[in-house]
């Protein structure tokens, strides 16, 4: 049954560049869509700008440009951002928009009607130099509770605690570095806190509305007391004006998500047919209200996802469902909530030149479907974060996607081209492969559905190990040099070739562009799920054109050192300008980062030799099984190890426990591995981790087992 879907991804910040960190969402999502789209659904994917503020206004003065003038600027380059790492939007917008001016409007209305708007004095932070209030990311001070230094106005990125900025210790500006005084202002309030929305929001934040880890989170705030949200701030303000209050501009998180309403009002008003239009173009219409509108979305059985960073779970999974139920809108059907990203194990960095724009990748590695594979075999539908370790970045592209995926193919087709017109076979004999991939369509589906992406890819890399191994068994480069296997010669082919379009069916929703250079190799339409029960038979292709290339790692370097910044950290007193050590989407611009005061001299957290629990957390221990382990001819001391991570699949490991194991002793136990650590060339091969083993001054090498029940892939934390 055909499913009616809209999907949205956060709206960027129209204040800076597209980064890698921001990718792992919208790459994420692209999948997902182009997924549904396969299996013959009605998806829509829209997205767009976001682009009010208090920093898209003083970044506009300071560059001598309209606000507008800004947004018009940044707009294009993140369309071609997007563009460059193929990501599909039906419709990419901007909030500054009459569509969604007319949703805000229309929400604050009926949450107004509804007694949900409440007007209040509230004593505010105005800087005396600036002449202006101060939005609460524009104010830096001390946490009120765990007392970490330079936090946000609003909320502590340490302990996760949300308070006024007046609550902050020792507060300064962000805008001049002044401190601020206090002045009292009349702001506008969407009560949260009302039992109707505590009511409301017990029952929502729930599985399959959001997932298990972000509902446990929201509960927690939720059995903590909500408290009422300041949805308005003082002129001068870019954004929209308030209908019945002058002077005063909705907060720009109050739009946000609203802006998700107007792109896709843009992109129904672009597809419903005018009455001269008769059957209207494209789609032939696209109905706003069957998606938003309470009662027509349930009759309709329309679906709406949100796929977002865990940064902002607290707008997307809180505000927006409860401004959204009581302005009787329809509630999204899922808030899907993704972990941040690192690079080498670390936060994205400018002075090590891993804080990566979008341009600069593309500008250095061209191919955008590297990214986008080495992501997807990453993800999970969990809110865990990931990391971009770029030699295993570079080792498992060329791995699986050139070595294997694309071998596959550069085998097989020369021979159908030159012994056979380029036809291939028109009947098989030899097809039990063949039927084994055909029936992992469902499971694979199974799991791009459920945002498995990791498991989805590990199942494709299996199956194409399998394909290998036919080609290896059946060698044609052989066949072709015997007399009468003319015969065998064109099946092993032909089946290397129906392998190879099963293989690229199950990856086109990461691949898209490579997909589509493989559709027009095999001179076919585009592949869609359902033809994973087809095959080519007597079938005439095209003359193999080489698909993809390797990885050089001196691409990765260049990238790297053309990204290194010396950074010296401006005072507090600076105002600090946007930073460059977050390691995740920054939404609004107003989470500017400020350098954080040095620990004490001598050690980390609380003296020599200590480390702080953020050290600990960069080192990625996981739960391993022994799937195979083997002596390394020439070598004393190692042997070879092959575990299995679990999701983060198989990895190869030297260990330096040859005299304390047999091979044998150790295969099927479990044991606990460093996952993030960068792999080392040896000469015997590539060392991709390392296991842990206890030793002391007493004879002895003891491999660390972790209790019974636990799995491979597990986190020890």
């Amino acid at each position: 049954m055909s499913r009616k879907i809209l999907v949205t991804s956060a709206l960027p910040y129209a204040n800076g560049s597209i980064h890698l960190g921001h990718l792992v969402e919208y790459i994420q999502t692209d999948i997902w869509v182009r997924f549904q789209k396969m299996q013959g659904h009605r998806c829509h994917y829209v997205c767009a700008d976001d682009t009010h503020g208090t920093p898209i206004m003083l970044r506009a003065e300071k560059e001598g440009l309209t606000p507008e003038q800004l947004i018009a600027n940044v707009w294009q380059e993140h369309k071609a951002d997007f563009d460059g790492f193929l990501v599909g939007f039906d419709n990419y917008y901007s909030t500054n928009t009459p569509e969604t001016r007319h949703y805000a409007n229309d929400i604050y209305g009926k949450l107004k009607a509804a007694g949900l708007i409440e007007v209040r004095a509230i004593e505010q932070y105005y800087d005396p130099e600036k002449e202006m209030f101060l939005p609460d990311r524009f104010i830096k001070g001390e946490c009120p509770k765990c007392h970490a230094k330079d936090q946000y106005g609003d909320s502590c990125e340490a302990c996760g605690a949300t308070y006024s900025p007046t609550d902050l210790i020792e507060p300064y500006s962000a805008v001049s570095g002044a401190t601020p005084v206090r002045r009292q202002s009349d702001h506008y309030f969407f009560k949260l806190s009302d039992q109707r929305c505590r009511d409301f929001l017990k029952e929502w934040i729930k599985p399959p509305q959001v997932q298990d880890a972000a509902a446990n989170k929201l509960n927690e705030w939720l059995e903590g007391g909500l408290s009422d949200w300041d949805i308005s701030r003082d002129a001068p303000y870019f954004g929209f004006e308030i209908p019945d209050a002058p002077g005063k501009y909705f907060y720009v998180w109050l739009d946000a998500p609203i802006g998700y309403m107007g792109s896709f009002k843009n992109l129904c008003d672009r597809l419903t047919p005018s009455p001269l239009e008769g059957e209207g173009r494209g789609e032939g219409g696209l109905d706003f209200d069957a998606y938003w509108d309470r009662k027509k979305a349930a009759a309709a059985g329309t679906e709406v996802y949100h796929f977002i960073g865990k940064d902002i779970l607290y707008f997307h999974a809180l505000f927006w469902p409860a401004e959204l139920e009581h302005a009787e809108y329809r509630t999204p059907t899922g808030v899907f909530a993704h972990g941040f990203l690192t690079v080498n194990g670390q936060k994205m960095s400018k002075s090590r030149g891993t804080f990566i724009t979008a341009r600069s990748y593309l500008d250095h590695l061209k191919n955008p479907e590297y990214l986008r594979y080495y992501f997807a075999a990453k993800l999970g539908n969990g809110v865990d974060d990931i990391d971009l370790n770029l030699d295993d970045f570079t080792a498992r592209v060329n791995s699986d996607l050139i070595g294997k995926y694309v071998n596959i193919a550069s085998r097989a087709a020369g021979f159908i081209a030159k012994r056979f017109d380029g036809k291939l076979a028109p009947s098989l004999s030899d097809t039990p492969l063949l039927g084994q991939l055909q029936q992992a369509a469902p499971t694979i589906a199974a799991l791009f559905d459920a945002r498995e992406y990791g498991k989805a890819l590990r199942e494709a890399m299996a199956l194409t190990d399998l394909a290998n191994q036919y080609v290896d068994e059946h060698k044609p480069w052989e066949l072709a040099k015997q007399e009468g296997m003319e015969t065998k010669l064109h099946e092993v082919c032909s089946v290397s070739l129906n392998l190879f379009r099963l293989l690229t069916l199950y990856l086109k929703p990461v691949l898209p562009k490579l997909a589509a250079d493989v559709e027009a190799f095999l001179n076919i339409p585009p592949l869609a799920w359902k033809d994973a029960q087809t095959l080519l038979l007597g079938h005439e292709i095209r003359p193999y054109q080489h698909l993809m290339t390797r990885i050089d790692p001196k691409q990765v370097e260049a990238m790297i050192d053309a990204n290194k910044q010396s950074l010296t950290p401006p005072s507090p007193a600076s105002g600090g300008g946007a930073g460059g050590e977050g390691a995740h989407p920054v939404r609004h611009g107003e989470k500017q980062q400020h350098p954080t005061h040095p620990s004490p001299a001598g050690g980390g957290a609380g003296g020599e030799g200590l480390i702080s629990i953020d050290d600990f957390a960069k080192v990625d221990l996981r739960i391993a099984r022994i799937a195979n382990a083997e002596h390394v001819e020439g070598a004393d001391k190692l042997l070879r190890l092959t575990l299995d991570v679990g999701e983060l699949g198989t990895r190869q490991v030297f260990a330096g426990i040859k005299s304390a194991y047999a091979p044998e002793k150790l295969v099927g136990r479990l044991t606990v591995m460093v996952a993030n650590l960068a792999p080392r060339k040896m000469k015997f091969g590539l060392s991709e981790g390392m296991v842990l083993a206890a030793s002391g001054s007493e004879p002895g090498l003891f491999i660390l087992s972790p209790d019974e029940g636990a799995q491979p892939g597990m986190k020890v934390k």
